[in-house]
């Protein structure tokens, strides 16, 4: 066989396995446990060929954030991820959170009941929350067919508990593919009439804001300009070197979750949207009043430290901490960290330099205070996960910036 022969014969055989992997590859995964480590090209592995980038936005978030409704904005976006993790219990999907929308990779043998659940989503976010939900979904040979790849890893916060990271340019052409199509590129997903509510159990909605403890809460977003997986790697790699310097001890001590803000407080502030998510009509009133009584027993076992039908409030506390997801990784870095004003000019800085050498674009974003969304899978089991967003806007204003410098580098001069 001549060498020519030999390299046709190993690319064939890698789409075949890019195909063949089973239902269990991002669950296969070996994971990894320093968020520095989504610069690790190593970590990640290519998305099987036939599996489907499932693409969750907001449309009009920004008008609905600059009139105050970020809390439904962060809800619908949790949303979408929890109703299509609850349609096949049990199988683990890498998704990212973004704000005002969400990221997920699904296999495509279950892609119609979760379809069927998006659908329904999509209903209760426009009937219940007044927001369009657009969805889309882009096969993930469709992207490799741009040049552009698919790479997953999955980073660790606690054993059980883990975060995915998307690499490769692929989930970035995914989202804009999904928000370019008018109906004609059969990426988006119709907006069928469901009649009955989504499955959201899991969702919730408890937790007062959590206040800045050092300065202020800063939603951060990095991407990188090279279209080089190497080249774009080693820029994560030097900006994450340059940030944890700055910050001193890393990340861990601008962690927005602290046991000093987190204030569980009754009634939550939260109970109405997350009891308006997960009923309508005369069944949301029911709902809020069962989650009244529900969130009163919580709230006592919370304030004595106290253990009782599988909630074991200090160890709850504990394991929330570790497990919110305050860095995070999907063809950019975001990061939402607590930290003080003289750290915020200094990663301006560190940001602003590579910026001007034409290596990245970033967004910034100031709060005085988070916004906890929880995913809660199995609290006996310690698994669940928590969306850290800024209680202003976050990410979603972050992302103005960012996009603002893409189009001010589109028409620049040369």
């Amino acid at each position: 066989m001549s060498q020519t022969d030999r390299r046709s014969s190993t690319r064939s055989e890698s789409r075949d396995r890019r195909v063949t992997v089973k239902h269990t590859f991002y669950s296969d995964l070996e994971s990894f446990g320093s968020f520095a480590g989504i610069s690790n090209l190593p970590h990640y592995r290519e998305a099987p060929d036939d599996w489907l980038i499932v693409v969750a936005d907001i449309q009009g978030s920004t008008k609905a954030i600059d009139e105050g409704r970020y809390k439904d904005v962060n809800m619908v976006g949790a949303a979408c991820i929890m109703v299509v993790l609850n349609v096949t219990r049990g199988f683990k999907m890498p998704y990212v959170f973004g704000g005002d929308g969400a990221t997920m990779l699904i296999h495509p043998r279950s892609s119609a009941p979760r379809a069927r659940s998006l659908e329904k989503t999509q209903n209760l976010s426009h009937h219940n929350f007044d927001l369009l939900l657009r969805i889309g979904v882009v096969p993930v040979s469709d992207v490799r067919k741009q040049n552009l790849d698919v790479l997953v890893a999955k980073y660790q916060l606690r054993p059980d508990n883990f975060l995915a990271s998307f690499a490769g340019g692929g989930v970035t052409l995914a989202d804009l593919l999904v928000k370019e199509d008018n109906g004609t590129q059969g990426y988006i997903l119709i907006d069928e009439i469901q009649d009955d509510l989504p499955d959201l159990e899991g969702l919730s909605c408890r937790w007062e804001p959590l206040a800045a403890q050092r300065g202020a809460m800063l939603s951060l977003l990095i991407q990188s300009l090279s279209n080089d997986r190497h080249d774009a790697a080693k820029v994560y790699q030097e900006i994450l070197a340059e940030i944890t310097d700055k910050l001193g001890q890393g990340f861990s001590k601008c962690r927005p979750v602290k046991p000093q803000n987190m204030k569980f407080r009754w009634p939550p502030k939260g109970l109405k949207s997350e009891a308006q998510a997960t009923h309508g009509g005369i069944r949301y009133r029911r709902k809020l009043l069962a989650f009244y009584k529900e969130t009163f027993l919580y709230w006592v076992l919370d304030f004595f430290k106290l253990n009782a039908g599988g909630y074991n409030a200090p160890v709850y506390r504990g394991e929330l901490h570790d497990n919110s997801d305050y860095l995070k990784f999907d063809d950019m870095i975001r990061m939402f960290i607590d930290c003080s004003k003289e750290n915020m000019v200094a990663l301006n800085e560190i940001l602003n330099k590579y910026f001007e050498a034409k290596q990245i674009v970033y967004g910034m974003h100031e709060a005085d205070s988070a916004m906890m969304t929880c995913l809660l899978f199995s609290l006996e089991q310690s698994k669940h996960v928590h969306f850290i967003d800024g209680s202003n806007g976050g990410f979603a204003i972050a992302a103005r910036q960012l996009k603002q410098q893409i189009k001010d580098i589109a028409t620049a001069k040369p």
